[in-house]
């Protein structure tokens, strides 16, 4: 995969993120994280890539709080693919 094809795949990964995000906090903190990463080195995206996990963790959290499976559901799909593309861009190592 190309550099270029990275940062737009986890660009749009946040963009769908944001997009479910729940308040306007947790959208803007996916907004800043995919302004990040469309200026990030190579390097980075690793950082980029797990930032974007911890943030999809808190939504889990915030929907299981609230009891609304339908939202929670979603968003761990999302994490679980988001996860699998990571993996698969050699972001982050499959456990």
């Amino acid at each position: 995969m190309t550099q270029q094809y990275i940062i737009g795949e986890l660009s749009l990964w946040l963009a769908q993120l944001q997009a479910i995000a729940p308040s306007q906090g947790s959208a803007c903190e996916f907004a800043r994280l995919r302004l990040e990463t469309e200026a990030a080195p190579l390097e980075a995206l690793p950082n980029m890539a797990l930032r974007a996990l911890d943030l999809t963790r808190g939504l889990c959290r915030d929907s299981l709080a609230r009891g609304d499976l339908r939202a929670l559901t979603h968003q761990a799909t999302m994490a679980a693919e988001l996860r699998e593309f990571a993996v698969a861009a050699s972001l982050l190592v499959e456990d």
